[in-house]
């Protein structure tokens, strides 16, 4: 029995081992250090795929396998990470002493939970609703309907990198508030299920005419990246969703 074919399920089982890690230090608060492990296993989410194709060993199970991995690292991971921040931005640290009317607090023998900051865990959900639609339908290949996983995981990630690195009180301000951290998360969980077509990031050849839309994005996101490091990454998700919308009449 020939073992090429589980090498991209063993590439895929580190993105899930990565996502296990990243989530450990998710749920301990060490946001940075998760964020690495999520872009390792963004890294042998896109490698295992890439592995099935050339190794021709493309499998519903690779499929499903991949779709598990991706729900850890790319929907629960998020998920937690939204919920701490949320929790960060309650006024009383003291969670015994707070409560007003959209927040209150769960007691279970010692144990005190925040209501608020489970809003975040709707990502997660959402994730695991669209990658469930994902599989099953055929007609994305060329392109997404809604937002990838992975791109809002790093829409979601990026919240904690620009506070750690960008030092710029203002955007710190707009983070570290829980009613755009609240929106956001409703937002995500819109896009990774509306019926909204996004290119994907698939060269059927290397021609500028034929993949305009990709050049532009692959451009642009480089410059910003270099020009606003972390802060750039909310901004190419929505350029990313701008020229799609634009490109419509070409995502096929």
């Amino acid at each position: 029995m020939s073992l090429k074919r589980h090498i991209p399920n063993a590439v895929t089982l580190l993105n899930l081992f990565s996502g296990c890690i990243a989530l450990i230090f998710a749920v301990y608060g060490n946001f940075v250090t998760a964020a690495i492990f999520v872009f390792l296993g963004i890294f042998f989410d896109f490698f295992d795929g890439f592995l099935a194709r050339k190794l021709n060993v493309q499998s519903p199970l690779g499929i499903q396998l991949d779709s598990l991995a991706d729900l850890i690292t790319s929907g629960v991971v998020p998920g937690v990470i939204m919920f701490k921040l949320i929790s960060l931005t309650i006024d009383a640290p003291d969670y015994s002493t707070y409560n007003d009317n959209w927040n209150t607090v769960m007691h279970w023998q010692g144990f005190k939970l925040s209501i608020l900051p489970l809003i975040g865990l709707l990502i997660p959900l959402a994730s695991a609703y669209r990658l469930a639609k994902f599989n099953l339908d055929e007609d994305q290949q060329a392109f997404f309907k809604g937002l990838p996983v992975p791109a809002n995981t790093l829409l979601i990630l990026s919240l904690p990198l620009i506070l750690e690195y960008q030092n710029n009180d203002l955007i710190n301000s707009i983070i570290i508030n829980k009613w755009f951290l609240i929106g956001l998360t409703l937002i995500s969980c819109y896009l990774l299920n509306s019926p909204i077509k996004l290119f994907a990031l698939k060269f059927k050849d290397w021609s500028f005419k034929s993949n305009a839309t990709r050049y532009i994005f692959l451009i642009l996101s480089i410059v910003a990246f270099v020009v606003l490091h972390f802060a750039a990454i909310p901004l190419i998700i929505v350029l990313y969703i701008i020229l799609s919308l634009l490109d419509r009449n070409n995502i096929t």
